[in-house]
């Protein structure tokens, strides 16, 4: 049984010191420091040998240690290059694990080059290897990490991670509640997504101002089957909830000004039977959906 580093705020104190850094609040940098959170995290992953593990923020390397002690591999991403060498003291030992030192996105909507093509490598490595995301996300990208790796050219089996609260009950928010939106519409509409734990600030360091909380997503074939055009599909979402609070026909004229005319959009709503003063927030992620598809057969069929 491999030894786990003991990741408490003394350990880090002392480490911090030892090598003359601090914790950088623009990096989103808080780690965890109740173990059992640690392995909890290891045991909602579910991780396995035929697993190629992606974690975003490597800090010290704590939890990065007992995912590859179960994981096929572990590519662990950090942007603090004074973090990267000091975990690169806590991995050197494992065989299986990936370091890469960058910003492991490109923009807000897209990855880097060199994380996809790494992750491509090692999943290649391992006989019916698929990926799984498993991470302490840092707080301002948790975001973007979770949506953007569902358009890219590898999609993950699952995701767990640890975010704030607040984003992840806009995950699995329901409709016509305040935290129900783009966000919630897009990963419901392709993964089975739920909170695990509510994390309180006492078991990270520094302290956050806010709870966090530990969500799995699994992604679903079968739902993520039903969406034929995904990209059209995530832009239509996130532009029916600019203006949540308008009313449908509005926020849909807004939304293709330039692409649809008005009595274009008035068909689509009135041959469909949708109600142009309902909301957004009131349609389940299926009915958005089939209102996404109806926007974009119209499109198609006067493109030609």
């Amino acid at each position: 049984m491999p030894k786990f580093q003991n990741q408490t705020i003394s350990f880090l104190t002392k480490r911090f010191r030892e090598v003359g850094i601090r914790p950088v609040s623009r990096h989103g940098q808080n780690f965890l420091i109740d173990m059992n959170i640690l392995d909890l995290i290891v045991r909602s992953a579910d991780l396995g040998p035929q697993d190629v593990v992606l974690e975003i923020g490597t800090g010290t390397g704590s939890l990065t240690t007992r995912m590859a002690a179960a994981a096929g591999h572990v590519i662990t991403v950090e942007i603090d290059e004074h973090l990267y060498t000091l975990a690169s003291e806590e991995l050197f030992e494992f065989d299986n694990v990936t370091m890469l030192q960058f910003d492991v996105l490109k923009n807000k909507n897209a990855f880097r080059p060199e994380v996809m093509e790494t992750i491509k490598e090692k999943l290649a490595e391992i006989p019916g290897g698929r990926l799984k995301l498993s991470a302490n996300l840092p707080y301002n990208v948790a975001t973007p990490i979770l949506s953007n790796l569902l358009r890219s050219e590898i999609i993950p089996y699952s995701m767990t991670a640890t975010i704030q609260k607040e984003v992840a009950e806009r995950i699995v928010a329901q409709p016509s509640t305040k935290d129900y939106g783009a966000l919630s519409i897009w990963l419901q509409s392709q993964c089975r997504c739920e909170i695990v734990r509510i994390l309180p600030p006492s078991v990270f360091w520094p302290r956050p101002k806010i709870d966090s909380a530990i969500v799995q997503l699994q992604v679903d074939d079968e739902l993520r089957g039903r969406i034929p055009d995904l990209e059209f599909f995530h832009t239509f979402s996130r532009s029916i909830f600019f203006h949540r609070r308008k009313f449908l026909r509005s926020v849909l004229m807004s939304a293709f000004k330039g692409e649809l005319e008005k009595n274009q959009v008035d068909e689509v709503i009135e041959e469909n039977n949708l109600q142009p003063d309902a909301r957004a927030e009131q349609f389940t992620p299926d009915e958005v959906l089939a209102m996404s598809e109806m926007f974009r057969q119209k499109l198609h069929s006067i493109r030609g």
